[in-house]
């Protein structure tokens, strides 16, 4: 496992990490979740993502539960999690970043954990009713009072985060590090071309979600849904049209030869392609079996064969121009 800098800061993330977006609370009870996490660690995962909306809060004791049971050192391992969904409906519970909120947020959540701490915690969307200005000092808070080590955005317009990044700046205030934004060879452009300024100028690091498209660079979906799939989930069936889109399967099969030239799977080649920009810090996988989570871990050892030329051969194949 290769392990990164979390953008300018200076922890360090292993390359391919391991997220409970979907599975958690879904797809697993906490035996399933304990065996896929152990599979990831003894591969040298040492980051595990989580959020507060994930299976409306289970999914946070299901991790904090598995984390007591394998008993790692607390400073071998990275947690995370995000706010703004919120678990309520109440006017200062839901799709917001207040400081009320948010500090509500935190104690929930470190209580659904167990931990004192999380290492990382996210605003999870940006909130455009609340003063970004109010969000930083809260995040700020949260870190002076121990409550996490780091804090960053998911999903946050390129504008917003300079702006969150430039307020923190003027009152010597803790620091965005990090965001996390969808990146896979079908959706790029944000990471590509929207964040590009901010890796040098503010030493953004990223840890990206969804390098698979939600199993669509699996090539599982060529044949249509298979049973037991994260689309027949019936709070994930959304995703079925984007699934079975002809013309990504397609690309998908045209993927599935450059795989096969290099000795890997195409999920590997996808997971791959994601590590070798070296804007982000890591890629955040999901499995639903510890046999995947060994798959998954694989792609590490395809990185170094996705070079510029084979990152303009792939563009080339999907029709790809910057």
């Amino acid at each position: 496992m290769e392990y990164r800098r979390l953008g300018r800061s200076g922890v360090k993330v292993s390359a391919l990490s391991f997220g409970s977006w979907v599975t958690y609370g879904n797809q697993m009870d906490t035996k399933l979740a304990r065996e896929c996490m152990a599979a990831a660690f003894d591969a040298g995962v040492n980051f595990f993502d989580n959020a507060e909306v994930y299976a409306l809060g289970q999914s946070e004791t299901i991790m904090g539960q598995v984390l007591k049971e394998l008993k790692w050192p607390r400073m071998k391992y990275l947690v995370s999690t995000k706010f703004f969904w919120g678990l309520e409906k109440g006017p200062n519970e839901k799709n917001t970043l207040n400081r009320k909120y948010l500090h509500h947020a935190i104690d929930a959540s470190l209580k659904r954990f167990d931990l004192d701490f999380v290492d990382l915690v996210y605003c999870h969307r940006a909130d455009p009713d609340t003063p970004i200005e109010e969000t930083v000092w809260a995040m700020h808070d949260i870190i002076s009072r121990g409550k996490a080590l780091y804090w960053g955005t998911s999903s946050w317009p390129a504008a917003d985060i300079r702006a969150a990044w430039d307020i923190a700046e003027k009152h010597h205030l803790h620091k965005p590090v990090v965001e996390q934004p969808e990146y896979n060879l079908f959706n790029r452009k944000q990471v590509e071309v929207e964040y590009a300024r901010l890796y040098e100028d503010i030493g953004l690091g990223l840890t990206t979600w969804s390098p698979l498209a939600s199993g669509l660079l699996t090539g599982k979906y060529r044949a249509g849904v298979p049973e037991g799939s994260r689309a027949t989930l019936q709070n994930y069936a959304f995703l079925k049209d984007r699934l079975l889109d002809a013309q990504k399967n397609a690309a998908v099969a045209k993927l599935a030869d450059v795989a096969a030239e290099l000795g890997c799977t195409v999920a590997q080649l996808a997971l791959a392609w994601c590590s070798s920009n070296r804007n982000v810090s890591t890629v955040i996988t999901g499995a639903s079996r510890p046999e995947q989570v060994v798959e998954n871990m694989k792609a590490m050892e395809i990185v170094p064969k996705i070079d510029a030329a084979m990152r303009a051969r792939i563009d080339e194949l999907l029709g790809h121009t910057a």
